[in-house]
């Protein structure tokens, strides 16, 4: 059996010239939607780009001003809060019950004039809340008692510590 010669035939010219043609064709369209697809992307790609350094920019100067906030307001803190503590009741056998009651008494005390004040205030007038506190005599048990203060933190939580000292 012997292969036919396809220069002889037309109708198998014709199928290898339309095949041929049909390649060089379809890889024509090929390399335009290609081309027409990347060019697309990059240009995507080029406004994400300029649309990513606009928000950074933004950013920028949102934490800017964030920061400058956080400054003014760490200038301008208030007290929302007084703790007190009593060191030294172990010495006069003073039980915890009369101790927190006393301890109450005072935060009532100071919550009424101190919460929601300025801390530049209530640290300038330190003297004058000192002696608030050491002027004031407590009874506990029937018996008098005056307050010494031996420590006091300022910020937006005011911590004092106080010892108890008998009054004869």
């Amino acid at each position: 059996m012997r292969i036919p010669l396809y220069f002889k035939s037309p109708l198998w010219q014709r199928f290898f010239a339309g095949a041929a043609a049909g390649g060089i064709i379809s890889w024509l369209m090929f390399f335009y939607m290609h081309s027409i697809m990347q060019e697309k992307l990059i240009q995507k790609l080029h406004k994400q780009g300029e649309y990513i350094k606009d928000l950074e920019e933004e950013n920028a100067l949102w934490e800017e001003d964030y920061n400058k906030l956080n400054d003014k307001n760490l200038e301008r803190l208030t007290i929302q809060e007084v703790k007190v503590t009593v060191t030294n009741f172990h010495l006069y056998k003073i039980d915890r019950l009369s101790v927190a009651e006393a301890v109450e008494k005072i935060q009532d005390d100071l919550n009424s004039t101190l919460l929601s004040k300025d801390l530049e205030t209530v640290y300038e007038a330190r003297s004058l809340l000192k002696k608030s506190i050491e002027n004031k005599v407590l009874e506990i048990n029937k018996k008098k008692y005056m307050l010494e203060v031996s420590e006091v933190l300022y910020y937006t939580t005011l911590k004092l510590e106080v010892k108890l000292k008998q009054v004869r």
